[in-house]
């Protein structure tokens, strides 16, 4: 699935915050956690192109992460930073919805 940045009113004013810290939560090669890696990834390179750290955790290898993080449900997306703090649930396929989580998409 291809994304292009100006088929969404994106605010660049907010990538001077630093680098994205997002963490996502999966459950291996699940199909939907395998949709919501592919599509993070999408996003980032199209939309924070390379101002971003992507942490891919699998919640069976690693459950004492998901536990600290209190994942109750996956994928979860978690932006660490900049603030405020945000999590998605889902496969991320829905892009609007994504960067406005991120904190990127300008309120319309």
């Amino acid at each position: 699935m291809a994304y292009e940045q100006e088929d969404f009113n994106v605010d660049e004013g907010n990538n001077s915050a630093g680098p994205y810290i997002l963490r996502l939560f999966i459950t291996g090669a699940s199909p939907n956690s395998i949709r919501a890696v592919e599509n993070i990834k999408a996003i980032c390179e199209n939309f924070l192109a390379g101002n971003y750290e992507l942490e891919i955790i699998d919640i069976h290898q690693q459950p004492k992460l998901a536990e600290g993080e209190d994942v109750i449900a996956v994928p979860l997306m978690i932006k660490k930073s900049p603030y405020p703090q945000r999590r998605l649930i889902g496969d991320m396929s829905d892009t609007q919805r994504v960067l406005k989580g991120l904190g990127l998409a300008a309120n319309s």
